[in-house]
Parts: C-alpha cells; sequence; structure tokens
C-alpha cells in the first residue's frame, strides 16, 4: 500500500479543528481487518470515558457513538488546545454474511475494538466430489429398493 500526501486532506483538518467543535459530532479514525473467521474494527478513542462509549446495531448498520470532555479547571489560561471534545459518531454499514447478534466490543487504552464474527452460512466450506461410479450405485440401488 502507498502512502503519499494529500494536501486537501490536511487543508480539511486544519479547517475542521478551527470550527467550534459544539456544531456536531466528529468522526472517529477507524481500522478494519479481517482475522480469520471474523473481522476486527479498530477505533482511537483517547481520553474518552469508557461509560461514554455506545456501539448499536440496527439491521446492517453499526454505529458507534462517544463523547469526550474536556476539563478545565477554572482559571486555566490555553496556550494550544487541539485535542477535539464533544461528541464522535461513526457508523459503518454491514454486509451480508455477518453475525450481528453476535457481535462484541472492548475498550482498553484509548482503542475501542469491536469483534465482528462471520455467520456459519458465510463461512467457506469443503463440498465431498462423487465419482461418477459411487453415483450410479446409489441411483441403481435406490431403484432397486423401490420395486421391491
Amino acid at each position: 500500500m502507498a502512502m503519499y500526501w494529500d494536501p486537501f486532506r490536511e487543508l480539511d483538518r486544519l479547517a475542521a479543528s478551527m470550527l467550534d467543535s459544539r456544531q456536531g459530532p466528529r468522526v472517529m479514525p477507524i481500522d478494519l481487518h479481517r482475522d480469520g473467521d471474523h473481522y476486527v474494527l479498530s477505533a482511537d478513542l483517547p481520553g474518552v470515558d469508557p461509560g461514554s462509549v455506545d456501539v448499536d446495531i440496527d439491521g446492517q448498520l453499526l454505529t458507534i457513538r462517544a463523547e469526550r470532555t474536556m476539563r478545565s479547571e477554572e482559571g486555566t489560561q490555553w496556550l494550544v488546545r487541539e485535542r477535539p471534545s464533544g461528541s464522535f459518531l461513526r457508523q459503518i454499514a454491514l454486509g451480508d454474511g455477518l453475525d450481528t447478534g453476535s457481535i462484541s466490543a472492548h475498550y482498553e487504552n484509548g482503542v475501542l475494538s469491536v469483534v465482528i464474527p462471520v455467520s456459519e452460512q458465510a463461512k467457506p466450506r469443503k463440498v465431498e466430489v462423487q465419482s461418477a461410479q459411487h453415483a450410479d450405485r446409489e441411483v441403481t440401488a435406490k431403484a432397486g429398493s423401490e420395486t421391491s
């Protein structure tokens, strides 16, 4: 995977950091990978109270919400304040073949991990291949048992 610098993305990031965080939910960065028979989604939520993290499934839509509040002592004079606060939201449309009833989530060290299992029906399986000789014997045996 090639890494490249996108000046428009940097401009978007700069503009977003200058906007008031109370204008709406912020998007959280995620990674998603498949590990055997399940997918693992990791979302960065540093400094978020685990009690504010909410993971919902509605049909095939996974929604993650979280809240980060900035603590400020009275009389504090901020010199730099780049860490966003407020609501965070991410919605991911899940495809078919996933076991949405068995999704689990764990929050540790500022990272939310959501494990999404693949359903039994969607897992790869081996199909037995029978030879023509074997299939002919079964048909003959079945036909013979019906006439008796």
